[in-house]
């Protein structure tokens, strides 16, 4: 397997030419790289106008490697080969290396790219690719690896070190300033082109053309300032805003951020939401971009992104519910209160049902990403989650109503699938004898990162060393915990009867299972090989516009309008129809039928495409995770079919997850607009503000 590595852009707060003077210190040997035991020109160039230096260079390197893994390579010096383009005219430096020992064994490729700082002319950015691969050595693929990463990741955090070092001393020699290169009278400029940058020399051409890597495709400062610039993301901005991360961690950041802009058409979830998919699968960016993309067309499919805007908690809520935000933890997190003892779970679930509990518990979530936003410019350090302070005093047996503890592994389901890593801490106080009941049936559910941040107190427990005044101030501990902070939260109660819903509500919102929303505009849908789906539209009002958009959730799809004037046949009795979730403008749900049943377009196979029917939209093939928007003005009444259709896939992206079956899976939603309400633009069908 490919192992890739990808920095985030690294600022120097140093001008380009004093950055330069200390990297070409570094040669012939660096005594701050023990392993680098020395470098030999084999070519160099320098144009006649003194603004283009090309030097290649072959650099021995220590094996730093078992005992026996050395003896049975037989060598203790690997070499590599490094190519600078230095364009003092355009204040870039372009650093392409390659290994040259075991090179039909490994393949490694390094790409990287110094330049001035888009916003500040006195700065430097530096941006860093690499790429590994093992395809056979000894044995020993899996050791190699390792080792060659660890090693990597060590010469990384030396990077930014050794040029300050060299600086200094360039200082100590009196060296503070070198002017930027000036064009000299006379001498016609040289331009460096990327045929002539990659022409002199040596360099072997495979991976390391123009264009490779993001950072090392352009020479000059404009290319910086293009929109791909937006989704870089700077080192320092890391530290202060998301933490101390290893060079492993900040490159699975990058990568995922760059994969999210390339296919979701740059509309990207926020570096806080990245982090937290990323540290909930460990790290793994296919398990984490899998995990992702299914919580945003979840976002997407039930408008999570308005219920701070729209939710108003029914009465009901406000006047006995439990719980609130109240303060910071010690760490700077929000902290929320919940007197689950308090709380009549029975009581609530026949007022609002479970529907209702769960738009109250997302509403807390999003208030919650809301409020560790605000903390973390609030107290200048990052915070990324909060605090839930869970009081049980008053916990009993009819806590334990089925119904109650279905609707809470339900809604424990959700938040775990779509906000991972936000609980920072739990703080579960005066828990009673009952508790290890309910714990006991709902533990299993929770992920065992987030299980580990559970803090248990019995009685009193909380009120001695090692108690809540170790994460909690005083100050901002609640009154009835001991504390001196009063809180606005209710103390709950019996739910008064008068709230309940009818018999009959009941019954229906208990009988519907968990629909979650009932307004969700979008289809899901399935397709296998040789399936279609089809929505069929009958026009008859020209001018009208049939708007759509739809994420491709599970592999590769087609898509297709078609438009014909001729009546269509009656479609086939469809057998097992796959439900579609959610709720919308009806369809006509072709292609959904058992698998081993033909599959049959609407359209007759005897109809000629150009004759009996017409493309008015052109086939657009949609890969994994696109998300597509679209619309068609009707010039022609007739009968307009929307087609998806499943595409075999030959190639994954390499960053793509193992499929275990051949579906393609689909979101859509559509609307027809008749002509005099439109008015010349078209509906948002964008994705609203994600997290």
């Amino acid at each position: 397997m490919v192992q890739k590595y990808q920095s985030p852009v690294r600022i120097y707060k140093f001008p380009f030419e004093l950055v330069m003077a200390a990297y070409e210190k570094r040669f012939p040997t660096c005594k701050m790289i023990p392993v680098f035991l020395g470098s030999d020109t084999t070519y160099e160039y320098n144009s006649e106008d003194g603004a283009v230096h090309i030097i290649e260079r072959r650099c021995r390197l220590n094996v730093e490697a078992p005992y026996l893994l050395k003896k049975i390579i037989g060598v203790d010096v690997v070499y590599f080969i490094q190519k600078n383009t230095l364009d003092r005219r355009a204040r870039t430096l372009k650093i392409e290396a390659y290994n040259e020992s075991f090179a039909n064994r490994v393949v490694i490729n390094e790409n990287c790219m110094y330049s001035v700082h888009p916003e500040n002319p006195d700065w430097t950015c530096f941006e860093q690719t690499a790429s590994l691969d093992v395809k056979s050595f000894f044995g020993f693929e899996n050791a190699v690896e390792k080792l060659a990463m660890k090693q990597y990741s060590l010469n990384i955090k030396k990077g930014k070190e050794i040029i300050e070092y060299y600086i200094d001393e360039l200082e100590k020699e009196g060296v503070t300033y070198l002017p930027p290169f000036k064009d000299i009278e006379g001498v016609p400029a040289v331009e460096v082109t990327e045929e002539g940058a990659c022409g002199v020399g040596s360099s072997r051409n495979n991976s390391l053309t123009p264009g490779h890597s993001e950072g090392t495709s352009h020479l000059s400062p404009e290319a910086h300032q293009t929109a791909e610039a937006n989704f870089k993301i700077e080192s320092e901005y890391i530290k202060r805003c998301l933490g101390e991360l290893t060079p492993f961690q900040e490159s699975c950041l990058v990568q995922l951020k760059k994969w999210m802009a390339d296919a979701h058409q740059g509309k990207v979830p926020s570096d806080q939401t990245l982090m937290r998919f990323l540290q909930a699968q460990d790290y793994n960016l296919e398990k984490a971009r899998e995990m992702l993309c299914a919580s945003l067309v979840w976002r997407k499919k039930y408008q999570v992104d308005r219920i701070l805007s729209t939710y108003d908690p029914p009465s009901v809520i406000k006047k006995y519910f439990p719980g609130g935000w109240h303060h910071f933890d010690k760490d700077g997190r929000p902290m929320y209160i919940l007197r689950l003892g308090q709380m009549d779970v029975k009581g609530f679930i026949k007022s609002i049902g479970e529907e209702g509990l769960m738009k109250l518990t997302l509403h807390v979530c999003e208030e919650g990403l809301k409020r560790v936003e605000e903390a973390t410019r609030v107290t200048g350090k990052p915070v990324s989650s909060w605090t839930c302070l869970l009081d049980l005093e008053g916990l009993n047996m009819r806590h334990l109503w089925r119904p109650g503890v279905k609707a809470l592994l339900h809604i424990i389901e959700i938040v775990e699938a779509n906000y991972p890593e936000t609980m920072g801490r739990v703080l579960i106080v005066r828990a009673p004898r009952v508790f290890p009941i309910l714990w006991t049936l709902v533990s299993t559910f929770i992920n065992d990162n987030t299980r580990s941040k559970f803090i248990f107190y019995a009685a009193n427990n909380y009120q001695g060393p090692g108690g809540l005044l170790d994460f909690v101030e005083k100050q901002y501990l609640p009154d009835f915990l001991g504390g001196d902070s009063e809180t606005k939260i209710c103390e709950g109660g019996l739910v008064p009867k008068s709230f309940y819903m009818s018999v009959e509500d009941y019954e229906k919102e208990k009988a519907e299972g968990h629909h979650l929303f009932d307004d969700s505009m979008y289809h899901v849908i399935s397709l296998v090989k040789g399936q279609f789906h089809e929505v069929v539209l009958s026009i008859t009002d020209k001018g009208s516009v049939i708007c759509w958009d739809f994420d491709v959730m599970k592999d590769d799809i087609s898509f297709c309008v078609y438009r014909t004037k001729q009546p269509l046949p009656p479609p086939e009795k469809e057998q097992n129809e796959e439900e579609l979730q959610g709720c919308g403008h009806p369809s006509l749900p072709l292609g959904m039928l058992n698998l081993e049943t033909p599959v049959h377009s609407v359209i007759p196979k005897d109809w000629v495409i150009g004759k009996d029917y017409f493309v008015v939209e052109p086939m657009l093939t949609c890969k994994d995770g696109e998300s597509v928007q679209g619309s068609h003005v009707t010039r022609i009444e007739g009968t307009y079919i929307l087609q998806w259709k499943h595409v075999e896939t030959v190639h994954h992206h390499s960053f793509d997850f193992p499929l275990s079956s051949h579906k393609s899976k689909v979101m859509y939603y559509y609307e027809v607009l008749k002509s005099q309400d439109y008015r010349g633009r078209l509906p948002n069908m964008d994705y609203l503000d994600i997290f």
